[in-house]
């Protein structure tokens, strides 16, 4: 019983850390129509920047995690909202310019990363709580774990409330059904367009700074692997649904722990063949909507 307790908490964990990259490629995706390769590159430099920040104010100390979370976030969003003005902006209505374009930045930036910082791993440490476990029904949880899903769920709610009930949220869901028409009525459209990368890198770096902990390291590969499973996530949970990532996000990372425990460690096999079943099933995905 307490194996199940470990592997489906430690599971929610991995989730939320999945979730937190995908749910900006879903935003990005839902409201914008831009399959975003280069989402990783936020994540990595928001991971790197938070342990420059904490390793100079104290990595083992609660005031330097707190500090590279918000510079993690801070970091991603202003490159996010850079690169839409810079190089999206001008490619909304060419999809194959968008994959390039994102598909090179996200590899020159992994060059760009090495050259900073080297290939090495950078290994990471935190308060001495995060190290720590807590008992849960007789299960030993890393506790890191538990900080991870708060996060999350702070996110996906600060996401909800934001499109729901502020001027920008209003415009940018009014927009992605009839930009000409809020144009027209004198709206700049691209402006509310440049805060969504902006939310969608700010949870990405933020991201980046939680996963350095989970992982114990940050390195300039970082982002490239998680994107991978972002990328699953977004398309099981159906493009564009910040809900469906989030489900999906669970589904995926809990049936990879208990396939990587039970199985023999073929919990990547395990979710692929997942992506499989449900690109034949439900092209859509779990809560995408229909063509």
């Amino acid at each position: 019983m307490s194996t199940v307790v470990l592997l489906l908490i430690t599971g929610l964990g991995l989730g939320a850390l999945y979730f937190l990259v995908a749910s900006g490629l879903s935003l990005i995706y839902g409201l914008m129509g831009v399959l975003n390769f280069a989402h990783g590159s936020f994540l990595t430099l928001g991971a790197f920047m938070g342990w420059e920040v904490a390793r100079r104010l104290g990595q083992d100390s609660w005031w330097g995690l707190a500090a590279s979370l918000v510079v993690g976030a801070a970091v991603g969003a202003v490159v996010a909202a850079a690169t839409e003005l810079l190089l999206i902006r001008r490619l909304y209505e060419r999809h194959i310019e968008q994959v390039l374009v994102t598909v090179g930045l996200s590899l020159a930036t992994v060059a760009l990363f090495e050259g900073i910082w080297g290939t090495d791993p950078i290994y990471v440490d935190g308060p001495a709580w995060l190290g720590q476990t807590t008992e849960l029904l007789g299960a030993k949880v890393p506790n890191d774990r538990f900080m991870l899903i708060i996060a999350a769920v702070l996110v996906l709610l600060a996401i909800v409330l934001f499109l729901r009930h502020t001027r920008y949220g209003l415009i940018i869901r009014a927009g992605v059904e009839n930009r000409a028409m809020v144009t027209a009525l004198g709206i700049d459209v691209r402006r509310a367009f440049t805060v969504v990368f902006a939310i969608g890198g700010a949870a990405a770096g933020l991201g980046g700074v939680l996963a350095s902990h989970y992982f114990g390291y940050v390195s300039p590969h970082l982002g490239g692997s998680l994107l991978i499973f972002a990328f699953i996530v977004t398309v099981i949970g159906g493009l564009g649904s910040l809900s469906g990532a989030a489900i999906a996000s669970v589904i995926v990372a809990v049936l990879q722990q208990f396939a990587n425990f039970y199985l023999g460690g073929t919990g990547d096999l395990v979710v692929v063949l997942l992506l499989a079943v449900v690109l034949l099933v439900r092209p859509t995905g779990l809560l995408g909507a229909k063509a």
